[in-house]
Formats: structure tokens, C-alpha cells, sequence
């Protein structure tokens, strides 16, 4: 399939808060939703999935359309690979990468996306996890108080945001304004327009709740990407927080 094209990209009507996850098997595949989408999404997410298929060949495609790109690959490995690694990516123009949220992690990823313009979140606890799921990992913290813990840790190391739950934005925007970081991004998965199937998110929320709780990007996957009309779809997202 040929490359993404989307000339002009800066005047078409998206919401730059929304970011669609190009959750599927193939580059080809995530080029085709891209060219159906056309112009109501201006922010993708290319995960691990995609990592193991030219992801960052496909990040590049998306970048050079006029694109903003969210490498979501959650990082982690000893600080001196994580810093390197950053560095390679902050260095093909891409706009968010995730780490882990671990000290060393995140101060790797700091130092190496220092002067560019890639903006480094920590993954707080997936939204995928229960409270039952973290007793069983082991942690006596509930969700909530991790991602308290973790989101001090990032604002220490550096880092320009995190990835948390709808359900923890809040918290984490109050956190981040009394250290003074009022642009601090919180970047929420687990998001879902009134109606849809949660899948395999335990902690969502609508696009709007999300955003009124301190959210400043939603990440939205199969409510775009999984139905008939995927523009329609992202349209009826941008159309329901257009107010927020």
C-alpha cells in the first residue's frame, strides 16, 4: 500500500486532544484506517502491535502527512538503554513516547529528550488493572495511591506527563498544579463514548468526563477504529467535547 497522504492537515477539523490508537496487526491495515478516518483525527498511537511491524516506519509516514504521532512502546530497561533508546526516537520528529514509570526510567528518558520536541509520559497503572489485580502483582497500594506515588516520581525526574485512568485524572492534575506544573500532560486510555463496550478497560470513562477531570488527550481505540463509519465515529467524539 502506498504512504499516508493527508495534505493540509492543519486546516482540517480535528481535536488535537483526541488521539486514535492504531491498534491492529499491520501497517497496511492501520494505513487503510487512516485514509478512512481522512480528516477527523489528526493524532495516532502506534503501539507495540505496530512495533512489531514497522511501526516506526509507519510513525515516520504519519509524521511526514502532517500527523502528530503518540509512540506508545512503555520503555523499560536499565536507564542507560532507556536514554539511548529516547534519544534515537526523540530524534524522528515524534511528539509523545511512553516509559514506565520508574525513577531511573524516567530520568534516562528526561535527559535523552532533552531539546527536542518529544515530550516523555510515565505509565502510571494500566487501565486495565483492577484492585484485585494489584494485590495479586504484589502491591499493597491501591490504584489510586499508585499513581499518586508514581506521578510525584515523574514530576521529580522531569518528564512531561503520564498516562493514567480517567478515573485518577483529577488527582493527578491536582498533584501536578501544586508543584507548579500546570502543563503537565495527562493522557487518558480507557476512554469510551456513552454507550460503548468497555472491552477489556476497567477503569474508563466518556470523552467528557475524562476532560472535566483534568485530562488533556484521550486515547480512543475501538470506538474509531472497530465500527462501519470510523470518521463519523472520531466526528461524534469531537462534536461531544467540543464544549470542554
Amino acid at each position: 500500500m502506498s504512504a499516508i497522504a493527508t495534505p493540509d492537515i492543519p486546516n482540517r477539523p480535528f481535536d488535537a486532544r483526541v488521539i486514535c490508537a492504531l491498534d491492529v496487526p499491520t501497517t497496511d491495515e492501520a494505513r487503510a484506517l487512516v485514509e478512512r478516518i481522512g480528516d477527523a483525527v489528526g493524532f495516532y498511537k502506534v503501539g507495540l502491535q505496530l512495533f512489531a511491524s514497522d511501526g516506526m516506519g509507519l510513525a515516520r509516514e504519519l509524521k511526514a502527512s502532517g500527523a502528530q504521532v503518540f509512540l506508545d512502546w512503555k520503555l523499560h530497561d536499565i536507564g542507560a538503554t532507556v536514554e539511548k533508546a529516547t534519544a534515537v526516537l526523540a530524534g524522528a520528529g515524534c511528539d509523545l513516547l511512553t516509559v514506565h514509570a520508574r525513577p531511573q526510567v524516567m530520568a534516562a528518558a528526561a535527559r535523552a529528550a532533552e531539546g527536542s520536541d518529544l515530550k516523555v509520559l510515565g505509565v502510571t497503572v494500566l487501565t486495565s488493572l483492577t484492585e484485585d489485580d494489584l494485590k495479586a502483582d504484589d502491591h499493597s497500594l491501591t490504584a489510586a495511591q499508585l499513581v499518586e506515588q508514581r506521578v510525584r516520581q515523574a514530576l521529580e525526574a522531569g518528564i512531561h506527563g503520564v498516562v493514567s485512568s480517567p478515573h485518577e485524572a483529577a488527582l493527578v492534575r491536582k498533584i501536578a498544579q501544586d508543584a507548579g506544573r500546570d502543563d503537565f500532560l495527562i493522557v487518558t486510555p480507557g476512554v469510551r463514548p456513552t454507550g460503548a463496550a468497555l472491552d477489556d478497560q476497567a477503569r474508563a470513562a466518556t470523552p467528557s468526563s475524562a476532560l472535566e477531570a483534568g485530562a488533556t488527550h484521550l486515547v480512543i481505540g475501538r470506538p474509531i477504529t472497530a465500527v462501519n463509519d470510523p470518521r463519523a465515529a472520531a466526528q461524534a467524539i469531537t462534536a461531544e467535547i467540543a464544549l470542554i
